[in-house]
């Protein structure tokens, strides 16, 4: 079953993370553009003394660059996808008749959207997703240290919740209360504590700042929405499958 389940995840994290490419090129990558844009106009006006030869130079290396990022998008989300199905198939195995909701398709549905809230919204409120022109290159290590912390975090808090959701007595109206307060506190108290990274330079047009975000957040939505679904019904269609009938002796 174990195996099954892995396969399942793999080919449908795959196909999740297709879906979710062709959300971000068609409406993430204009952001980018625009972004790259904004950086190279920036770095002209900051080196007006260069060579028109070398100013040429580096215009032709970046469109080339950006032809290969876009070609390479879909390569990424479909990685992407197959990483994560695998592990969320495991998982699955793991909480399968333990946690959650009885059926399959509910149980994928809610860690589905468990794992996007952990996963993709709990660090996303503390450290948003920016676009290539905005960042120190010194600090992207710091700032990564920082993202993964949250990601602990929000798995931390998820797993909390569980906990306190299976422990509470009383009916869904006292274990929900109790599950989403024990989700916030430790993802607000880790909020507060780690601090804040703002590098975005003066003068960077906050509309495009803001739509470079939330379609980093949407692409996630896509490709966690879309692999949930699909998790999700072809468990359920598989628990509605019939036995095999078992052949005797003549």
């Amino acid at each position: 079953m174990v195996r099954t389940l892995l396969v399942r995840g793999l080919l449908l994290g795959l196909l999740a993370g297709l879906v979710a490419g062709v959300f971000a090129f068609a409406v993430g990558e204009p952001r980018v553009d625009d972004a790259i844009a904004l950086e190279k106009a920036a770095a002209t006006r900051e080196h007006e003394s260069a060579t028109h030869e070398h100013e040429a130079a580096h215009e032709h290396g970046a469109e080339v660059g950006r032809g290969t990022q876009k070609a390479g998008l879909f390569l990424a989300t479909g990685l992407y996808g197959l990483a994560v199905g695998g592990v969320f198939a495991l998982a699955f195995a793991g909480l399968r008749g333990r946690v959650g909701p009885r059926s399959d398709g509910g149980l994928a549905l809610a860690a589905a959207g468990t794992a996007f809230a952990a996963v993709i919204v709990v660090p996303f409120l503390k450290y948003p997703a920016n676009p290539p022109a905005v960042g120190d290159p010194e600090t992207i290590n710091t700032r990564t240290v920082l993202y993964l912390a949250m990601i602990g975090v929000g798995l931390l808090s998820a797993a909390i919740a569980v906990t306190t959701a299976r422990s509470v007595r009383g009916g869904p109206w006292a274990r929900w209360p109790a599950a989403v307060l024990a989700f916030v506190v430790p993802v607000a108290v880790a909020s507060l504590l780690l601090p804040a990274v703002d590098e975005v330079p003066d003068g960077f047009p906050a509309t495009l700042l803001w739509q470079f975000r939330i379609t980093s957040l949407g692409t996630q939505l896509v490709f966690w929405a879309s692999f949930g679904t699909l998790f999700g019904w072809f468990c359920d269609r598989a628990a509605r499958a019939p036995a095999p009938a078992m052949s005797g002796p003549a």
